[in-house]
């Protein structure tokens, strides 16, 4: 009953994976490009995140043959079912803060 939950939090939850997948709905991005539209994370957490990611079909890893060689990373078209989901919680989460905010200045 509760499985399909804990399936999807263990596949995109976590400090990092929704802030991955909602900066790649942009479009696709290099890896250096994608920690600087997050932020605060570092190249291992990245690197490791974004093969979490790619096992599970989120994202694809495209590899161009150039020099230097570039990486590209993209939402997959199964990744992009996410964005409901995404909007879901951004759209909770601002009606949250706003509740939380207006309840600290009474």
């Amino acid at each position: 009953h509760h499985l399909p939950i804990r399936d999807t939090l263990d596949l995109v939850g976590g400090k990092w994976k929704l802030h991955i997948t909602h900066a790649l709905a942009g479009g696709p991005l290099r890896f250096k490009e994608l920690q600087r539209e997050i932020g605060d994370i570092t190249a291992r957490m990245l690197s490791k995140e974004l093969k979490e990611l790619e096992m599970n079909e989120l994202i694809k890893r495209e590899v161009f043959a150039t020099a230097p060689v570039t990486v590209e990373y993209s939402l997959t078209e199964y990744g992009k079912t996410l964005k409901p989901v995404v909007l879901a919680l951004y759209t909770w989460g601002a009606k949250h803060r706003e509740r939380i905010l207006k309840g600290n200045k009474k």
